[in-house]
């Protein structure tokens, strides 16, 4: 296995609840738990009549972590969306990562991921459709590792690494189908993955070992840290992040950008 301590330590403490969905539970349970001390020292300074309803009425605390949320959101989509805009190379053709589709699609689709998100793999299904159905739309995959832990083996790296040497031989699409199809990432399912799509392991290896492959993962961890994301899977389309990873939501970002103007020239 190559040692990955030339890349950038894994952005975990800035990562978005959506890479891990415990997270997630922790992340409203500590607003919950703000909101209710909060609510507790309004309470007793309030007019009656309004302690009384929201004492009959507790479920209004829930609507308030999920008002709270939402606020959050936005407010992280339009932080990348502002990134973007205001550099929009960082999301210009890479020629190192995959992609498919026209290189000349009016309509480009890019996803920052993880093999081991929950998140990535549980839309994984729905957004391979999705590219089956919309073969004039170009989609690039940026393998963004970021869930490795210190003093544990580094799988998200290790398959990322793996996924590029299958890119190499022509094999990306089967192998990243099959490690998001793999429940436990590990340095077994992985061979056994590569192997089992054809991918010639002796050339595989000497990608995931060579300079190039650690280049490139540090070039994505820096395009994604000028972006501010915070988690994965991060989809854009055209330049512009999507609310959810819902892929629902990204076909319709994806047919509103085909019926979109083109951008006045300057």
């Amino acid at each position: 296995m190559t040692d990955d301590s030339g890349l950038p330590p894994s952005p975990a403490r800035s990562r978005h609840w959506l890479t891990d969905p415990r997270l997630g539970v922790v992340s409203l349970g500590v607003s919950a738990a703000a909101l209710a001390l909060s609510a507790g020292l309004w309470l007793g300074g309030m007019d009656g009549r309004v302690r009384a309803y929201l004492l009959n009425h507790p479920e209004i605390l829930d609507q308030m972590v999920q008002a709270r949320q939402a606020n959050e959101d936005r407010q992280r989509v339009e932080a990348i969306n502002t990134a973007a805009a205001a550099n929009p190379s960082l999301l210009a053709v890479d020629a190192r990562d995959p992609a498919f589709g026209p290189a000349d699609a009016k309509v480009t689709v890019i996803e920052f991921f993880d093999f081991r998100c929950p998140g990535c793999k549980a839309v994984t299904p729905q957004f391979l459709q999705m590219m089956r159905s919309h073969p004039e739309v170009r989609f690039v995959f940026k393998d963004w590792p970021i869930l490795d832990r210190p003093g544990s083996e580094p799988m998200s790296q290790l398959a990322a690494r793996a996924a590029l040497a299958a890119h190499q031989q022509g094999k990306y699409l089967a192998v990243y189908e099959a490690l998001m199809r793999e429940p436990a990432v590990d340095e077994a399912a992985i061979q056994r993955i590569l192997a089992a799509n054809g991918v010639d392991l002796a050339q595989a290896q000497a990608t995931i070992n060579a300079p190039t492959t650690s280049r490139h993962l540090t070039d994505i961890h820096t395009t994604a840290s000028a972006l501010r994301l915070t988690g994965t899977p991060t989809f854009f389309v055209n330049g512009k992040t999507s609310a959810s990873i819902d892929p629902a939501e990204i076909n319709r970002m994806i047919e509103a950008a085909k019926t979109a103007p083109p951008p006045a020239s300057r």
